[in-house]
C-alpha cells in the first residue's frame, strides 16, 4: 500500500485558496457547556384515531360486547330477493300461513351428511305423490360463535337446506322456497312449493 505524501508548498498554497471559497455543507453545531441546560422539547401530540373509531384513552373501559358484523344477507333476505315463480296470491297466502303443508320433514338432530339424502328422498317422493306444499323443519341452530375474527353462522342445516333445494336433483322439482310462518316454525322451517309432477 502506497504511503500518502504531504503537500508541497505550492500545492498547499493552491489548496488554501480553494478552501477559502467553499462553504460547509453541514455547519458545525455549537457545543453545549456542562452548566447550560438542554432545551425543552415539546411533548409529542397523540395521534388522532382514524375516522369512525371512538377515541380511546388509557384508563377507559372497552365496550362490553364486541360488535358483530355479518355483511352477507340473511336467509330471509336471500329468499325474498329471489324471483317469484308461482302465483302471487298463492305465495301471499303461503307466507301468511293460510295454506296447510301437505307433508313435513323434521331434520332436527341430523348431521349434514344424514340430512341431505333424507331431504332428496322426501321432496322427490312428495312431488311424485302430487303434493304441492311441503314443510321442511331445520331448527334455528345453536349459536356457536366463539368471538373470533371470522363470525360463525348459526344453524348449519338452516343455511344449507335452501342451497340444496336449488341444486340438482331437487332444483327442477322446486318452484319456490320461503321462510315458514310462525305457526309452522318461523325462521326454523321452510315452505317448499313443488312443481306439478309430469
Amino acid at each position: 500500500m502506497a504511503r500518502r505524501r504531504g503537500l508541497r508548498p505550492e500545492e498547499q498554497e493552491i489548496w488554501e485558496l480553494v478552501a477559502r471559497t467553499t462553504r460547509a455543507m453541514h455547519p458545525a453545531r455549537p457545543k453545549r457547556t456542562e452548566a447550560e441546560p438542554a432545551p425543552d422539547k415539546p411533548a409529542p401530540k397523540p395521534p388522532k384515531p382514524p375516522a369512525g373509531l371512538p377515541e380511546f384513552r388509557i384508563g377507559t373501559r372497552a365496550p362490553h360486547a364486541p360488535a358483530r358484523h355479518d355483511l352477507s344477507p340473511t336467509i330471509a333476505q336471500q329468499l325474498e330477493s329471489s324471483p317469484l315463480r308461482m302465483d302471487a296470491g298463492t305465495h301471499k297466502a303461503m307466507r301468511r300461513g293460510k295454506l296447510a303443508p301437505e307433508a313435513r320433514l323434521d331434520l332436527h338432530g341430523l348431521t349434514l351428511a344424514e340430512a341431505h339424502p333424507e331431504l332428496i328422498r322426501f321432496v322427490l317422493n312428495a312431488q311424485s305423490a302430487g303434493m304441492r306444499l311441503v314443510l321442511v323443519i331445520t331448527g334455528k341452530g345453536k349459536d356457536r360463535d366463539t368471538g373470533g375474527p371470522i363470525p360463525t353462522r348459526t344453524g348449519a342445516l338452516r343455511h344449507q337446506v335452501p342451497h340444496w333445494l336449488r341444486l340438482p336433483p331437487l332444483g327442477p322439482a322446486v318452484l319456490q322456497i320461503a321462510e315458514a310462518h310462525l305457526k309452522h316454525g318461523g325462521s326454523g322451517a321452510f315452505y317448499v312449493y313443488l312443481r306439478r309432477h309430469r
